[in-house]
């Protein structure tokens, strides 16, 4: 059974969410703060956090970088507007989606039921792909499909799920553009309703870990107006 941890500090919607959630078989911690949520997590392991970003105290945003920085674990935040700034700074402190305020139930189950596809052993990786070229080389970047083990320069690279997922669908056709559509599609299981920003924010993560200038990717490039292509070339 799949382990949520709800940090709301809004208590009808932190009551409404864990039951609708628990209703759907899944199992839900439910805190108040970051603070607490915090504490938690330094004892329990959890599939999922969902993390209101306006938190008293230690703000969402603080949290969600904490938890990334401690590990690869699956964050879906809550936002009560769909605005750039809250988005997109809530992305690059390492969240992995977001809903936004109000929240219906069912799309944030399918939210959660993505994440943990996403997050599961090989990510549903094609079996063909495994079977194609499970270890490749690219420059000093080594790919390790069947093993998902990323190493640059011999040192493995710390990814978190989506960020891998990312590497591993672009990395798939070497020099072949792929639209932020298409990449919305096959790493975050999300249609032609899917946000652009998702995929922005995550290939501004994965540079950071994997370039080493990000601001003159080699491996993740841009090809503005079309998409992302996996280098180098």
């Amino acid at each position: 059974m799949s382990r949520v941890l709800l940090i709301e500090d809004d208590p009808a919607v932190r009551d409404s969410l864990k039951l609708a959630l628990t209703f759907q078989g899944i199992t839900v911690h439910a805190v108040e703060s970051g603070e607490q949520g915090l504490d938690w997590l330094a004892a329990e392991s959890p599939d999922v956090v969902i993390l209101d970003l306006m938190l008293p105290g230690i703000d969402g945003f603080e949290v969600c970088r904490r938890i990334r920085a401690a590990g690869d674990l699956p964050i879906i935040m809550l936002t009560a507007r769909d605005d750039d700034i809250d988005v997109v700074a809530g992305l690059e402190a390492g969240a992995d989606d977001y809903v936004v305020k109000p929240v219906r139930a069912r799309v944030l189950e399918a939210r959660v039921r993505a994440v943990l596809r996403r997050a599961g052993p090989g990510g549903e990786l094609r079996a063909a792909e495994v079977e194609r070229a499970p270890v490749e080389r690219h420059g000093a970047l080594t790919i390790d499909r069947k093993g998902l083990v990323v190493t640059k320069g011999g040192e493995p690279v710390a990814l978190a799920p989506t960020e891998l997922r990312l590497l591993l669908e672009l990395s798939a056709s070497p020099g072949r553009v792929k639209s932020r559509q298409h990449l919305l599609e096959s790493v975050w299981d999300q249609g032609y309703l899917g946000d652009s920003r998702l995929v922005d924010a995550c290939v501004q993560r994965l540079r950071s870990k994997i370039e080493d200038d990000p601001a003159a990717p080699v491996y993740v490039q841009t090809l503005r107006g079309f998409g992302y292509r996996f280098g180098p070339l």
